[in-house]
């Protein structure tokens, strides 16, 4: 399983970081609750529309073969073939010194980095949620049969599998080798996860191999909630620390660690929403970037999908409210006016993509049903649930509504 370099990482003490502070709703409203339930999402968004969307979608990937991050190697990366490498997107070589230590220019990318393992994990993360998508709503076997084959190459193989660390994502030439900022490359292995749940309903994983790849995003949830670098990630102030709950969620949910779940709540509920939140429904830091349009969506969309993830009929984070009335209803409130109409949007546009924003954005459909809004799924409908720019792709990490709200089979 390659465990060496996993084996060989310094360990914290999660507990020594973590809140106390009990969870508590105040006064949460009675709306309509979906979470898992066929109703009310079968009237407000029937699954059925998106068949033939998914369906098109899975056939092309039937024709793709895995393709995992040991099919390429940066000169640059200190790691071996099996760890993941990413270079800091806003970082560029320094024209008063082009050998030195790059510089930053904060919301342009630079072209020029090494991006091929996070196109191989973006690639990973259309396919075989689609594939899933498509087992769920096709109940046909090849579906569920390729993507094992995907899962098994990335995460069972010895010879092509990646390892369950980021020691060495958003690289820095001349200053890091590695930093807690490059764990949010791996937000596009929360719907992978998801789509290995539903998977379980076929017989295409035997449960050895279940069991194993259970077993590495077991390991690499311990990474991240463990390493200095995924502790320094939780602790970012912005969309970092909101990714950060989000998949360590998404991953507890998977693996079954209660603990960490009953963290991830804690945290969304006494950190995340009071200390980005502000009166309006906005995220200020969000708002401050370069891209303030796109950052506010992202975000947006990681909170819907944490609350998504960690609701249960008893604690619906969804109706949650800070005793001055901040919650994800009011970030809604603040938001899809201009997701629905970007005219309106009254701040700076975004240095770079503006024009791709907004698509589908998940946060529509998982609060327009969680909430019972039909208006944010009607919003939802008009908009492009299958974007082609290679960055707005990057950013828009929930794709497929079959995953998320409905029982499996």
């Amino acid at each position: 399983m390659h465990r060496r370099t996993f084996l060989a990482l310094p360990l914290g003490l999660l507990a020594k970081k973590r809140s106390t502070a009990p969870f508590s709703t105040s006064r949460p409203k009675k709306v309509p609750y979906s979470f898992f339930q066929r109703l009310p999402s079968a009237t407000l968004f029937p699954l059925e529309d998106e068949k033939p969307r998914v369906v098109r979608a899975a056939n092309r990937y039937l024709r793709e073969a895995p393709i995992t991050i040991t099919a390429s190697h940066s000169p640059r990366s200190a790691g071996g073939l099996h760890d993941y490498f990413s270079e800091g997107d806003y970082w560029w070589p320094d024209p008063a010194n082009p050998d030195g230590p790059y510089i930053q220019r904060d919301g342009m990318s630079n072209p020029d980095n090494f991006n091929a393992h996070r196109e191989a994990l973006i690639r990973l993360s259309l396919q075989v949620p689609a594939l899933a998508a498509a087992w769920i709503l096709t109940g046909e076997r090849r579906y569920a049969d390729h993507a094992a084959r995907h899962l098994r190459a990335w995460f069972l193989d010895s010879g092509t599998m990646m390892n369950p660390h980021l020691l060495y994502s958003q690289a820095i030439k001349g200053r890091f080798t590695g930093r807690g900022t490059g764990i949010i490359d791996t937000v596009h292995l929360v719907e992978v996860a998801r789509a290995v749940t539903a998977l379980e309903s076929s017989t295409s994983l035997s449960a050895h191999e279940r069991d194993g790849i259970r077993e590495w995003f077991s390991r690499y949830l311990t990474w991240m909630t463990t390493h200095q670098y995924g502790l320094d990630e939780r602790d970012t102030k912005n969309n970092h620390a909101t990714c950060w709950v989000m998949q360590v969620a998404e991953f507890a949910r998977y693996t079954r660690a209660n603990d960490l779940t009953e963290f991830c709540r804690t945290r969304l509920t006494t950190v995340l929403m009071p200390d980005q939140m502000a009166a309006d429904g906005s995220f200020p830091l969000e708002l401050g970037r370069t891209k303030p349009y796109g950052y506010s969506l992202f975000n947006l969309d990681a909170m819907a999908v944490s609350c998504q993830i960690l609701s249960t009929a008893s604690r619906n984070l969804w109706t949650f409210e800070l005793p001055d009335g901040r919650g994800m209803q009011r970030a809604m409130a603040f938001m899809v006016p201009y997701i629905e109409d970007k005219g309106r949007w009254p701040y700076p546009p975004d240095v770079m993509y503006f024009d791709g924003w907004p698509i589908r954005q998940p946060s529509l459909l998982l609060a327009g049903l969680a909430l019972g809004r039909p208006d944010y799924i009607d919003v939802a409908r008009k908009l492009n649930p299958d974007p082609d720019t290679p960055e707005v792709i990057r950013n828009f990490v929930v794709r497929q509504p079959a995953l998320w709200i409905q029982r499996y089979r």
